[in-house]
């Protein structure tokens, strides 16, 4: 049995219409092993993991665990047969304990609180988890409600496990403690596949690694003996670059000073507390933090979307000799009007930052309509800045008159931070601009961030990935709980150090 995999595709098929999500996939997955799905946005990986989990069924192929082939309609199907995902975002009731979210669907009477509170105490203790089964989910942080999520299907008797961004709002202690849990689950003889876009995390937690390219499996290939450069040709079918080339500042200058920002939410909670700080001409300040931590809200303060209850935000135009201008006694639409470019990459790419219905031309004129005088539209620039943008950041698509609900969610990122790129601003905020993005287009964003910073404007870079903020950014400002708890050089500081800032509640002394 041991020679056996847990898990095993055949010929998997699936496809949407004309579109070939996966095409003839073999895949396997041993007992006692963590298995790394890697490939670029659009290669199928999620489409692979959802006829794994039920979600889809595929049009073709079969899968068999431990041998014996299975059939896999619904999520339900898939738990009856020991598998188990974790999503990014996580399914759990904020009212309920952790206990009773745990609990909850099982379909075997009753429910024994007790009984049940006994046998989590069981598997925390068997792994190595933290939690407390009688905490509701609204007082817990992110790290704890992944805990939950993870219980839940090892309380269900999952024997394979997927974990999609495990990581992606976890801070470098508390992705630690999830490794070390992670392998003592493999140790115990669970199987375990994580989809994931950072690859030194790749090569830290998994033992093999499965790469797809367009739908299909490439190969997989023990960690042990490959590398970044290696993994990335394969996704990517083509040598890629993997250096961000982090030049120093050139005569910064302060272009935008933030002082004392408070800001209170609909709920009547402080979401920046005495917020300050300076972004600077030819320079790239990375801001960061636990998700939710007042990083939506500060960016939003700058570009005039958000209420605030007292503090400054100045501007230094370069246009006007340097001239003060307060933002905070301007609307969005005047800030444009005074040449202040403040470029915003919101978090939720449909919600604010494009129209899905609209296509790519029509999202380039978004931000560009007020300038014309006439009844008609010119539309011939904006359809050549589409096209500009396909082609540079590769974005796939069948052409500017696709809707962007239509892409896929890596491409419509590149749509979103292209156009937010090419408005030439003084000031240029981005928040999470590569967040699903894979390694390939990822590394195009921070190139072209770099180019930003080169040519004088004054970048501020939101982002989760730690390892890219200290080698892309000069400077990092940390925030938790809307305090900034230090700026920190990031030629000079550790991971440990931006993590520790982020669980802060005041601010220390800059290092």
């Amino acid at each position: 049995m041991s020679n056996v995999p847990a898990l095993e595709l055949k010929g998997i098929t699936k496809r949407f219409g004309e579109v070939v999500a996966n095409r003839d996939v073999d895949l396997d997955v041993r007992h006692g092993e963590i298995l790394a799905i890697l490939g670029e946005n659009g290669s199928g990986k999620t489409t692979l993991m959802n006829m794994i989990s039920g979600i889809y069924f595929p049009d073709e192929g079969e899968i068999f665990i431990d041998g014996a082939p299975v059939t896999i309609a619904s999520p339900k199907d898939a738990f009856s047969y020991g598998i188990g995902m974790i999503h990014q975002h996580f399914k759990l009731i904020d009212v309920f304990t952790a206990a009773e979210n745990i609990v909850l669907g099982i379909e075997d009477g009753k429910y024994d609180l007790k009984r049940a509170t006994e046998r989590i105490a069981e598997i925390t203790a068997r792994y190595g988890f933290e939690l407390d089964p009688k905490k509701k989910i609204y007082d817990m942080a992110v790290s704890e409600k992944q805990t939950v999520e993870i219980i839940k299907v090892l309380y269900r008797g999952a024997e394979i496990l997927i974990l999609d961004e495990p990581t992606a709002v976890l801070t470098p202690q508390e992705t630690q403690k999830l490794f070390a849990v992670l392998r003592k689950m493999r140790d115990d003889g669970k199987s375990i596949i994580i989809i994931t876009h950072k690859m030194h995390e790749v090569l830290s937690i998994s033992d093999r690694v499965a790469v797809l390219r367009r739908g299909e499996h490439i190969a997989t290939v023990n960690t042990a003996e490959t590398n970044e450069g290696a993994l990335t040709e394969m996704m990517v079918g083509k040598k890629v670059s993997l250096n961000i080339a982090r030049s120093e500042p050139k005569e910064p200058l302060d272009r935008l000073v933030v002082r004392g920002l408070n800001c209170v939410n609909r709920e009547g909670v402080k979401v920046l507390d005495n917020v300050s700080f300076e972004a600077r001409s030819g320079e790239i300040l990375g801001i960061a933090g636990i998700a939710g931590s007042g990083q939506r809200e500060l960016l939003e303060a700058i570009a005039g979307l958000q209420k605030l209850e007292n503090g400054e935000i100045l501007y230094y135009d370069p246009k006007a000799g340097g001239e003060e201008v307060n933002l905070r006694d301007k609307t969005p639409v005047q800030i444009r009007d005074l040449g202040v470019r403040l470029s915003f990459v919101p978090e939720d790419r449909l919600g604010m930052g494009l129209v899905g219905n609209m296509d790519i031309t029509d999202n380039m004129m978004l931000r560009s309509y007020r300038v014309g005088h006439s009844f008609f539209v010119d539309r011939k620039p904006p359809h050549e800045l589409a096209e500009r943008i396909i082609d540079e950041l590769e974005v796939v698509t069948p052409g500017t008159t696709t809707p962007v609900r239509r892409l896929s969610g890596g491409n419509v990122q590149k749509v979103l931070v292209g156009r937010e790129i090419a408005a030439a601003p003084t000031v240029l905020m981005a928040a999470y601009p590569v967040r699903g993005l894979d390694i390939n287009s990822s590394y195009t964003i921070y190139h072209l961030l770099n180019r930003q910073k080169e040519s004088g404007v004054a970048v501020i870079f939101v982002g989760e990935d730690l390892d890219v903020l200290l080698e892309l950014c000069d400077r990092i400002l940390v925030i938790g709980s809307g305090v900034i708890t230090g700026t920190l050089d990031a030629r000079k500081t550790t991971k440990e150090e931006v993590g520790y800032l982020m669980t802060a509640t005041e601010r220390r002394e800059e290092a």
